[in-house]
């Protein structure tokens, strides 16, 4: 957005609440951030005092490697739901790039084609469905559905129907290499939260998406190209869950089309508990981070309790209902104010 642009929305924008009234959005803010923290930490707590192995340097280290693929989804999800959109499609497109680059490198011989074909892969498929979105007006919920069976579907027929088996030994160092105590599958997580964080805080591209999920008419009259801003991060989307499947790929040892399944919902309930409002207009890093870490602390928990898969079901449904219903609260509470 330029200069000018920006002059033009802020003069046709409502006047600002002066005094006490306009400090009440951001501490709002300021205030449902720090409650969420104080709930993860008060979950850690409990965790750490009932289970007498959660707290030890092993666990911790494994909670983190745990939480790498939906952490790591979730900072482009953030902005595609600060957008006003959602994506289905994410887990299917992690699938289908893990298996381009398990296919790409045992035909080449070389793990930088690899990489890169799977890279490319999650990148087509999601500036597809931001143009599919953009171009067309169709509901995101509806594109990336279809986006979601057909992209598994390319799984299938890319893999042959089964998992494909890595042949090149250089491969699985993507998802073993390290570097002090951490993977590089958590540095990439951590460096999405940093680069995405910079995005959404600190460039015009982070503020034109949240004003877009305000309200798009007005962020498309102050100049805001909307269309090129959806394809754009529906791409970027896209490009991150390459990178998620390629590495996935890698700890796995080969490419498989039934990966990751249900794996969009998990990310999705972490960017809403963390405080992303599916309505639009609303996100922060800080928040999507420790949505992020309570859905890990919560999985960790069940894993070391031995907790039966199909009640993990129940507890990940019941956290997904809550913070939908948290962020329905929420936007009550902001259009009472």
């Amino acid at each position: 957005m330029t200069t000018d642009n920006v002059d033009q929305g802020e003069k046709n924008a409502p006047a600002r609440p002066s005094g006490r009234q306009g400090l009440i959005k951001p501490l709002r803010t300021l205030l449902d951030t720090s409650g969420l923290i104080a709930i993860f930490l008060l979950l850690f707590v409990a965790l750490a005092v009932l289970i007498p192995d959660f707290l030890t340097g092993r666990n911790m280290v494994g909670l983190l490697l745990s939480i790498t693929l939906i952490g790591s989804l979730a900072t482009t999800m953030m902005l595609v739901l600060a957008l006003g959109e959602v994506d289905l499609s994410v887990a299917s497109t992690v699938a289908f790039a893990g298996v381009v680059a398990a296919v790409v490198t045992s035909s080449t011989g070389s793990v930088f084609i690899g990489v890169i074909g799977g890279v490319v892969a999650g990148g087509a498929v999601g500036a597809f469905n931001g143009l599919v979105i953009a171009k067309f007006g169709i509901n995101s919920l509806i594109a990336t559905l279809a986006a979601m069976e057909f992209v598994r579907g390319l799984a299938y027929i890319t893999s042959g129907g089964d998992a494909v088996m890595i042949t090149v030994p250089g491969f699985f160092d993507l998802g073993s290499a390290s570097f002090l105590g951490l993977t590089l599958p958590v540095w990439t997580m951590l460096a999405c939260f940093v680069i995405f964080g910079v995005v959404l805080n600190m460039t015009a591209f982070g503020r034109n998406v949240l004003a877009t999920g305000g309200n798009s008419e007005a962020a498309s009259l102050a100049g805001v190209n909307v269309r090129r801003l959806k394809i754009i991060v529906f791409g970027l989307q896209g490009v991150v869950a390459g990178v998620v499947g390629v590495l996935l790929a890698s700890r796995m040892g080969l490419g498989d089309p039934n990966t990751s399944m249900g794996l969009e919902l998990a990310v999705i309930s972490a960017c809403v508990l963390g405080g992303v409002a599916l309505s639009g207009g609303v996100a922060t890093i800080t928040g999507v981070l420790v949505g992020v870490l309570i859905m890990g602390c919560v999985q960790n928990a069940m894993g070391l309790l031995n907790v039966p898969t199909f009640y993990q079901y129940l507890v990940r449904g019941a956290i997904l209902l809550l913070a939908v219903m948290f962020d329905r609260w929420k936007q009550t509470r902001r259009q009472q104010a």
